[in-house]
């Protein structure tokens, strides 16, 4: 079977880096490049976490672009839950990054070098998917499809009342980005709320290449998502994500017609379905709803302990 061709765009979490391991993890995932955005930390700390993820998985083959340094049209509004730097637990002082600014010409580059071929995964804010779309008006068209961890559809968001991080971060490239004519599947905060991952199960992973970082860095996100969110373990919506390119059939998908409030004082970054019966249904992304939760299980605990081999 072909490998799948994939671009990374992260803002290097604590979930953002296991599901970077994950698909590092994974035969058959060919990822041709990284490009960082501000979201979670400044851009200058999420390129860092990114390069020192890729270190840890002794995978600095692929190459790492840094993008944009905040939102399109507004200022940033950074995470407090992943600590100071964005990932907490790793000792990333010795880490080599360079801020190339080039993640959105990259993207484009890779796309057109690639048409029909690359498969984006956007698990940051969408700052440097929409700069890339401006840059280049026919991109959307020879992408294979994009899939996107933001939104909330019928739970409550995590960032605001209505919105989840990665929309409220940057609504106006979410709203850039979801009107793009794609195939776009969007995993939104609803599957992942049920999947949180206690620490006993990093700990399982004894005998895993890289066992001690994911545990001490999954400790610390764990912990603040206790005090700050109330959850039982680590909500993992990245990684959940992530694996939809690995086991798509383990989702329920909903096509939706689906906008993004950009104006709203309480409302910024709310993703809207449209739900009225009696209104014509124009989908424009299929949304995923659930996830086999052992189905999720089996292949983070199978692509975890392959990552970091080498």
């Amino acid at each position: 079977m072909t490998a799948s061709k994939i671009i990374i765009d992260t803002d290097s979490g604590a979930d953002d880096a296991l599901a970077l391991l994950l698909l590092l993890g994974k035969a058959g995932m060919d990822i041709l490049a990284v490009t960082t955005v501000a979201g979670n930390s400044t851009i200058e700390n999420v390129t860092r976490n990114a390069c020192a993820i890729l270190d840890l998985a002794k995978r600095r083959d692929i190459p790492v672009h840094s993008g944009e340094a905040g939102p399109i049209a507004r200022p940033l509004a950074k995470a407090v839950i992943h600590g100071e730097h964005g990932i907490a637990g790793i000792d990333m002082r010795a880490t080599r990054y360079d801020l190339d600014t080039l993640a959105a010409d990259k993207i484009v580059e890779i796309v057109r070098a690639n048409p029909g071929e690359i498969r984006l995964l956007a698990i940051g804010p969408l700052s440097n998917i929409a700069s890339a779309f401006q840059k280049d008006p026919q991109l959307p068209g020879l992408i294979r499809d994009i899939v996107i961890m933001g939104g909330a559809i019928d739970v409550c968001g995590n960032m605001s009342r209505m919105a989840e991080f990665n929309f409220f971060i940057d609504p106006e490239a979410a709203d850039i980005v979801l009107r793009a004519p794609l195939k776009k599947t969007l995993i939104p905060l609803d599957p992942c709320m049920s999947n949180a991952l206690p620490l006993d199960f990093f700990e399982s992973l004894k005998g895993a290449p890289l066992h001690g970082p994911m545990t001490a860095m999954m400790a610390h996100f764990i912990d603040e998502m206790a005090q700050k969110r109330g959850a039982k373990g680590a909500l993992v919506y990245d990684a959940i994500a992530a694996f939809y390119l690995i086991d798509p059939a383990a989702f329920t998908l909903v096509d939706m017609d689906i906008v993004v409030e950009t104006r709203g004082e309480h409302t910024a970054g709310m993703s809207i379905a449209e739900k009225r019966p009696q209104e014509p249904q124009t989908p424009n992304v299929s949304v995923a709803m659930a996830v086999d939760p052992e189905r999720f299980k089996k292949a983070r605990a199978a692509a975890l302990l392959r990552a970091g081999s080498g």
